[in-house]
């Protein structure tokens, strides 16, 4: 019975002290809750502790037809708020907002930035009666046991409204966001949340689509960053500690914020109609020049029924005859040249080609009877080149001794290849540019792609159309050109059934295979700078730029075709070539900025590429890479510039390869010490310097030579120069620049010039497709040399 009393005693001591530390735990724990009506635009200074929370009430009067903005400003007056900080909690109708002060946003490197002042904007609940008085709570807590001082003011924003044609001008700082979409994200760390978003420093723009906002209306949020490095600005100390809170000083931000209308769908209708116009109008004129050139050839073949009242060159019968019975004594080739070449061919032992032998040859052969190889690999030709071509004065018949059915085979494949390379290149490009577009749409993040914002115009799930559409030049352009060339073509083979002997034996030899690829080349051209469009930035920019290099290579290749058609090289030898070029495009800007080794691998790689080059075309291929190279190159330098002072064998070739060498060796120092940026204009600059420097010597060699150029040519000639003029005017202009920051690009941007509709930019593609077609039909194509079209291939110079 003790034992038991004694037990009972125990348990009922515990129990008793269990309820009385439960009681004294639960005192603890209940929190004093103290309620305050509110009132607008009253500044509340008060206290909160871990003992006692407090709740603002707020109400007001909202209508169906207005929407205003209410302003929730907090400061925290009390040091060291950071480890306690403040909990406010905003509880509206339909949302909940909930923030703490003092507020910490996160920079570079996960850097901390306190904020002991903030202020949020609540959206406006909606409501369907005319008028509605709604009320919202601000609760105010903290863990601190200590108590925080804080100040809490709640007031309406004044012209919260922007309509259309409206302006507001105000300061921003990085604390205080401003917005004129609920719930809204105003801060740093969510304001990308929802919507569309770009970052600025001094100028930007959007254009808002109807599409993306159903309820017709819209809101305008502008945040302060909490560093200039997100938008191109310099980076601050970075703390030791990554801890540390960093104070961000007083940053600000006074801006202008302008709503007006976008363009009237009259104005994309005038857009389109003005880029098809100016661009058939082309067709229209092709279509009346092949009229008057068809008249013209139809009076030509009226006159060769009657010779003897026609000149020979009216008839288009060759007044030269080589080994034959009649020189014109207005031959535009030098005696010296024409005896030289004539001895040279006599003590060889040169077989006369018979133009019967030639007239009487069957067109209806397959040529994938012939190959190139079956001439090449005979021990006999071997020796025959190495005499031939190695020739102090060469004409072009000593260079176009293949049989034609070979070389325009060869010629051909450029064509299929380019169409090839062009549909496997297109299509993956096709799809990344819209993936771009899709992640844009759908994320709204306006930093992924480099437009001139103030000029770019969407139309569906495009940005940028009008960008898009000024590209259509270069399809349009290049088509018309493979159609006159097609005509060409046909005409040249119809005169071949015809046996004509123009067309076997007279003028620069004609391969229309090159022209075919250059046409197509156009044409891809103005789908990749489409598809660049698209979404540009720095990663797709070789998109641009990859047919560029096609096309230059192509042009060089063509004007060494006219007058080296036997050694000119073969397609997969160029296109490698041109492949390597592009390779070493991405590499450039993928690793180019700023790296030294890679600066310096390219440069000496040009270099070396620029002397093989020059060997390869001063002696016309007949050398070789082997390991006897520098044994002959020492016995070279020893018996021509050591043993006797002997000048080049070819002047013209060593004063062109001289020159080409000088320029680009320039090219590969400024690279080296400069690095600018942008490799791939870097690179396309190479390319097209050593193409004018190709082409002016073309030219300089051909006035040289006593060849005329008709006056027609020489008119479009310059027109295209001038053309090529104004557009890269209008290239230079720089609307826009991956090579900077998004905001530090847009202070590029600038207003539409043309039919509110087309930028800077839009013009430089109308011209530099209008001046790359001149310069195909009329520089490098077609015009130049038809005043040859009459004389003896073996009366024309090799140029080089």
């Amino acid at each position: 019975y003790q034992l038991f009393c004694f037990w009972f005693r125990l348990g009922y001591v515990v129990l008793l002290w269990l309820c009385v530390t439960h009681l004294r735990c639960a005192r603890a724990e209940t929190k004093t809750v103290v309620q305050k009506d509110a009132e607008f635009d009253v500044t509340y200074n008060d206290t909160v502790t871990s003992d006692n929370q407090t709740i603002y009430a707020f109400n007001h009067t909202v209508s169906r037809n207005k929407t205003e903005g209410v302003r929730v400003t907090v400061d925290v007056l009390s040091e060291g708020a950071e480890s306690s900080p403040i909990l406010f909690v905003v509880r509206q109708k339909q949302a909940v907002l909930s923030f703490q002060v003092p507020l910490i946003l996160r920079g570079l490197y996960q850097r901390k930035y306190p904020y002991a002042h903030v202020g949020r904007t609540l959206c406006q609940p909606p409501t369907r009666s005319l008028t509605e008085t709604q009320y919202f709570f601000v609760d105010v807590s903290t863990l601190s046991s200590l108590g925080t001082h804080y100040q809490l003011r709640i007031s309406r924003v004044d012209s919260f409204t922007l309509h259309g044609h409206s302006y507001r001008q105000g300061q921003l700082r990085d604390d205080l966001p401003v917005l004129c979409h609920c719930p809204v994200y105003d801060l740093d760390n969510n304001v990308a949340f929802i919507g569309m978003y770009q970052t600025m420093t001094k100028t930007a723009a959007i254009t808002v689509q109807r599409k993306d906002f159903p309820s017709n209306s819209f809101y305008v949020v502008v945040v302060v960053k909490t560093e200039d490095e997100a938008c191109g600005g310099p980076l601050r100390f970075y703390p030791l500690r990554p801890d540390e809170l960093i104070d961000a000083g007083n940053r600000s931000k006074t801006l202008d914020v302008v709503v007006s209308p976008a363009i009237s769908s009259d104005v994309y209708v005038m857009g389109m109609l003005f880029c098809l116009g100016i661009f058939l109008s082309f067709y229209l004129l092709t279509f009346l020049v092949a009229c008057v050139e068809n008249k013209r050839m139809h009076r030509r073949r009226e006159g060769l029924l009657n010779p003897a009242d026609m000149s020979p060159a009216e008839t288009g019968i060759p007044a030269t005859h080589y080994n034959g019975t009649l020189l014109d004594n207005a031959s535009t080739l030098s005696s010296e040249a024409i005896t030289d070449s004539i001895a040279s061919d006599a003590n060889y032992g040169y077989m006369e080609r018979s133009l019967e032998s030639v007239a009487g040859r069957s067109r209806q052969e397959s040529l994938s009877s012939i190959e190139e190889d079956d001439y090449d690999t005979l021990a006999d030709i071997d020796s025959d080149k190495n005499i031939v071509r190695t020739k102090k004065y060469l004409c072009v018949s000593d260079l176009a001794r293949k049989d034609k059915r070979v070389l325009s085979k060869k010629y051909q494949i450029y064509f299929w290849n380019i169409a090839t390379i062009g549909v496997f290149y297109a299509l993956p490009v096709i799809q990344l540019v819209i993936t771009y577009q899709t992640v844009v749409n759908v994320t709204g993040n306006q930093d992924i792609c480099y437009y001139n914002f103030l000029c770019a115009h969407p139309l569906g799930n495009l940005s940028a159309f009008n960008n898009i559409l000024s590209n259509l030049g270069y399809v349009m352009l290049g088509l018309l050109f493979l159609l006159i060339v097609l005509q060409r073509d046909v005409i040249h083979s119809r005169a071949l059934d015809r046996n004509d002997l123009n067309a076997l034996e007279c003028g620069i030899p004609k391969h229309f295979g090159l022209f075919y690829a250059m046409g197509t080349a156009l044409m891809m051209e103005g789908l990749l700078s489409a598809c660049y469009h698209v979404c540009p930035n720095y990663t797709n920019f070789q998109f641009d730029t990859s047919f560029m290099y096609m096309i230059a290579g192509l042009c060089v290749l063509k004007l060494y075709q006219k007058r080296h058609p036997d050694i000119n090289a073969s397609a997969y030898t160029a296109y490698a070539c041109l492949a390597a070029v592009i390779f070493f495009s991405v590499l450039g800007v993928v690793f180019g900025k700023g790296n030294m080794v890679f600066w310096i691998v390219f440069s000496v790689l040009h270099i070396l590429a620029t002397m093989l080059l020059s060997t390869q075309l001063y002696y016309m291929g007949r050398w070789r890479l082997d390991s006897g190279i520098l044994r002959r190159i020492v016995y070279v330098i020893y018996t021509d510039c050591i043993r006797q002072c002997s000048g080049p064998m070819y002047i013209d070739r060593m004063v062109l390869l001289v020159m080409g060498n000088i320029v680009n060796w320039s090219l590969a120092a400024y690279g080296l010490l400069k690095t600018p940026n942008d490799f791939a204009s870097y690179l396309l600059a190479i390319a097209i310097c050593n193409l004018l420097l190709y082409f002016a010597f073309y030219i300089i060699m051909k006035l040289r030579s006593g060849e005329r150029i008709q006056c027609m040519a020489m008119v479009c000639i310059l027109f295209t120069a001038v053309v090529w003029g104004f557009a890269l005017f209008f290239f230079f202009q720089g609307l826009s620049t991956w090579q900077k920051t998004p905001a530090e690009s847009r202070e590029h941007n600038r207003d539409c010039i043309v039919l509110s509709f087309f930028d800077d930019h839009d013009i430089w593609h109308f011209l530099s497709s209008i001046a790359m077609f001149g310069s195909f039909l009329v520089s490098v194509c077609l015009v130049v040399d038809e005043d040859k079209a009459g004389d003896h291939s073996v009366m024309l110079i090799e140029f080089k």
